[in-house]
């Protein structure tokens, strides 16, 4: 590794603005290059997410990562010209945020410079990536290996200016860009003014036919793809790039060029509905067809067919004209559709009749639907909201969805609706909000006005979303497109720490904004008190004085039921009878007879089918787990959790991980690691289930994972979701928030116990989801 002092090779200017879903793949693609004599110069433009911090973190492992904090949103253009302010490299390269190096590029690139001895410009290639996994390389990739001279001009090299104009497939000599004068105006298409006027200037231009780059395809949230006046910046950007021409006579003779070039950028950005607002589509084809005018050179021959007749409707400064060409084109496009479209709808006439003339009533600004677990029950975040709407949004109606035979599981006094049912066509059609931790039927229309939370049920160790498309095993009978789909419809996304935050935005690339408030259901963790937990304890049968383990494993998609991962028998005997095991099984799975077999013989307790998560967690004095989800819920009791993970290798492959739960890095594992029975029984009979490792290990992990849980993120939820003001409270640091006492300190306090509020009953767990919707499961 270079030292601070030396002037290294390359400096890498990466512009950062709410990317914490993919700022990590990009610094980790550049920190993992074999070519290590360089520096990252990531300008946090303000970002209002996550990223800034991320790029603090990774400059506290990495000397290389130099972040600046701008003050003030600059825009992406300037951003990269603060980056290159404080650039000491031989060269400059330029890298967004949600892209990636591929291995072995700056070695590529190093190698390639040395070869043709430090030219002005280096051009190399690049490879969209999608969503589903797919890299497609630069179509005008052969425009790299053409025949030439090794170094030359834009002369020799013409067919460079008709590629894709971007600055990070270009790695440009800081001497010359200095001496140049360029830099990136405000405003989008700002690459065209930088690409242009470096390589009309540049009088050593070299090719590296090598794939260096992987520029990220975003499904949503790309900023040159929603509509705004934005796009009305291509008008300044354009007259700088002529005024820079026309102040160098010999670059007079690419005139023609940059017209064409110009013309054609114009008529993309209008033949896009993305780009221009519909209301403003007019004024933009005044501006074009007056820049038509200004710029047109002398001898310039209009292209033929299509394009040459919008090139007329420009210069006649036509808008009607135009839009005519384009309303023929549409009319043709939509009619080739048109049958399948109807062949849909009436395959659906069972529900679309009644469901379609809801749908044309007014929104009721006063409901809000409710449903939890594929409509099973009232639980986990959605009903903590539903709790706190009714206390702070008293206003909004709340209806929970369920399913027929379930309607004894509902909190006293609430509505419902059964699915399919008149009502529930209704209900769905008219509610203003959509809560739900899990996704709504495909059916289901996300009407405009309507309000989409998405809770989810856990914090992601295991792989999630579209990544679930590298593990044939998690997406079996999964259609991506179908979840990425359902996931469009959500406006907002809960989560409980940064961790989460990032995966969510990552692996569902939509368009929904992060309620970074902490997860609702864990709110009890702060609130019960030691009364509660005696009650609950006593309501399950645990005999005072007693250590109650709650052993709570996850599903297994390499496995088809419930296959016990231990000898509970045996485990049970050898804690000895001072201990208690309470197991629940997934909820995946149903009843299994030998845990009521054991429980018959009081080897156990089977706590697979108890109502509430929370209650059991509150109640154990431990937590016995592999890989589910609940152990960053229970790390919010600051009670020791022992990882029993005799798989870990099989479920890393078959599942796939966000980060290894068994390393043993502060943050990476919440306790003590058992990989066998005998292990396990070991850490209970030396006393190292509880030890001070243990709490080390569970310390760090808590302020990784139970960031924002304080007791109030149902407050700031409802707050933000139902009442349109900021989350608030504030987040209360973890060193100064009370959790509940364990079952030994409540003991120890002897209070008068008294009854938490009554749980729906259990899901019936063998209705297990369609496999297209175990994709939110914790």
């Amino acid at each position: 590794m270079p030292s601070s002092t030396a002037v290294p090779r390359f400096s890498i200017v990466v512009p950062v603005f709410k990317v914490q879903g993919y700022l990590r793949a990009c610094l980790d693609s550049v920190l993992a290059q074999t070519y290590g004599d360089f520096e990252v110069v990531a300008v946090d433009d303000r970002s209002p997410d996550g990223s800034g911090a991320i790029l603090d973190e990774y400059a506290a492992r990495d000397p290389r990562v130099i972040p600046l904090h701008l003050a003030e949103n600059k825009g992406i253009g300037n951003a990269r010209n603060e980056g290159v302010a404080h650039a000491r490299g031989d060269y400059l390269l330029f890298l967004d945020s949600d892209d990636t190096l591929l291995p072995d590029a700056l070695e590529s690139i190093a190698g390639r410079l040395a070869e043709t001895q430090d030219p002005d410009v280096l051009v190399y290639d690049y490879a969209r990536t999608f969503w589903w996994g797919e890299a497609k390389r630069n179509r005008d990739a052969e425009v790299l290996a053409a025949p030439g001279p090794e170094v030359g001009t834009i002369d020799d090299r013409p067919e460079l200016l008709r590629l894709f104009t971007v600055v990070w497939n270009k790695a440009y000599r800081r001497d010359f860009y200095l001496a140049g004068g360029f830099s990136f105006p405000d405003g989008f298409y700002e690459d065209a003014v930088v690409v242009y006027e470096s390589l009309f200037s540049a009088e050593r231009i070299a090719l590296l036919d090598r794939v260096c780059v992987h520029y990220r395809q975003r499904r949503q949230g790309n900023a040159l793809r929603t509509p705004s006046r934005e796009h009305f910046a291509a008008f300044d950007q354009y007259e700088r790039l002529f005024a820079f021409i026309e102040e160098r006579p010999g670059l007079h003779r690419w005139r023609a060029f940059l017209f064409e070039h110009m013309i054609d950028h114009y008529l993309f950005i209008l033949a896009r509905p993305d780009r221009v607002p519909a209301a403003a589509r007019a004024e933009f084809f005044r501006r074009a067809a007056q820049h038509y005018r200004r710029y047109l050179p002398a001898d310039f021959v209009r292209p033929k067919g299509v394009m040459g007749v919008q090139y007329d409707a420009l210069a006649r400064g036509s808008f009607p004209a135009y839009s005519a060409l384009k309303l023929a084109a549409r009319g043709r496009k939509k009619a080739a559709g048109r049958l399948k479209k109807v062949k849909h709808t009436l395959g659906k006439q069972a529900y679309a009749r009644l469901y379609q003339l809801q749908l044309r009533r007014p929104l009721d600004p006063h409901l809000a639907v409710y449903a939890a677990y594929w409509n099973r029950t009232p639980a986990c975040n959605p009903l903590a909201i539903y709790e706190k709407a009714k206390e702070l949004a008293p206003r909004v109606h709340g209806v929970w969805v369920i399913r027929k035979g379930m309607e004894d599981t509902l909190p006293e006094g609430a509505d419902h609706v059964i699915v399919n049912s008149p009502r529930y066509w209704e209900v769905m059609a008219r509610a203003t909000y959509l809560i739900n931790n899990v996704n709504f039927a495909d059916a289901i229309v996300k009407r405009p006005g309507q309000i989409h939370l998405q809770t989810h049920h856990g914090t992601p160790l295991k792989r999630m979303g579209i990544d679930q498309q590298q593990y044939p095993a998690a997406a079996k009978g999964m259609s991506m497109r179908k979840l990425l789909q359902r996931a469009d419809r959500w406006d907002f996304s809960v989560s409980s720490n940064q961790h989460t935050t990032e995966q969510w935005e990552r692996v569902y690339p939509c368009a929904f904004q992060s309620l970074d408030t902490g997860y609702p259901r864990n709110d009890v963790y702060y609130r019960a008190t030691a009364a509660d937990i005696l009650d609950i304890r006593a309501r399950l049968g645990i005999a005072p004085g007693r250590t109650a383990v709650l052993y709570a494993p996850t599903v297994r998609d390499y496995q088809t039921g419930y296959v016990p991962r231990m000898d509970l028998e045996r485990v049970t005997r050898e804690l000895g009878p001072d201990v208690v095991l309470l197991v629940r099984t997934h909820y995946f799975y149903g009843e299994n007879p030998r845990l009521a077999e054991l429980q018959e013989q009081g080897a156990l307790i089977d706590v697979s089918r108890h109502p509430s998560v929370e209650e059991l967690c509150l109640a154990a004095d431990a937590l016995i787990t592999d890989y589910s989800s609940i152990m960053f819920d229970y790390a919010n009791l600051d009670r020791p959790i022992i990882t029993y993970a005799d798989d870990w290798d099989v479920y890393v492959k078959s599942r796939g991980v966000t980060f290894d739960l068994l390393s043993g890095e502060p943050g990476d594992t919440p306790g003590i690691v058992a990989t066998t029975e005998d292990e396990l029984i070991a850490a209970f009979r030396d006393g190292s289930w509880d030890g001070e490792e243990a709490a080390a290990r569970r310390a760090a992990f808590r302020a990784r994972f139970c960031q924002w849980d304080d007791g109030h993120a149902a407050e700031r939820v409802v707050r933000r979701v139902f009442l349109n003001q900021e989350a608030t409270p504030e987040v209360v640091p973890l060193g100064e928030r009370t959790v509940a006492p364990t079952p030994v300190a409540a003991a120890a306090s002897t209070p008068v116990a008294v009854p938490l509020q009554a749980s729906a009953k259990a899901p019936d767990a063998s209705d297990e989801p369609a496999a297209e919707d175990m994709d939110l499961a914790g």
